[in-house]
């Protein structure tokens, strides 16, 4: 399952990848903080979408227009 950068806001058109909470190729669950992206205003916090296996795209430090493949999930 592909992680997009999410839009959160009207405004909102990139972010930044603050903090992957797992490395790439650790297990992950549906439901756990996996990622903090940094917008205009504020961090959010993004939890997991599935359960499976983390592949990491877009490192952190670097940003990501909304609706961009950041990362997946392989089961």
């Amino acid at each position: 399952m592909q992680i997009v950068m999410p839009q959160i806001g009207m405004t909102m058109t990139e972010g930044t990848i603050v903090e992957w909470k797992k490395k790439d190729g650790d297990p992950v669950e549906k439901g756990e903080i996996l990622y903090v992206i940094q917008t205009e205003k504020l961090e959010n916090e993004i939890e997991a979408i599935a359960t499976g296996t983390l592949k990491i795209i877009v490192p952190e430090g670097e940003s990501a227009e909304c609706g961009v493949v950041i990362g997946e999930i392989v089961e």
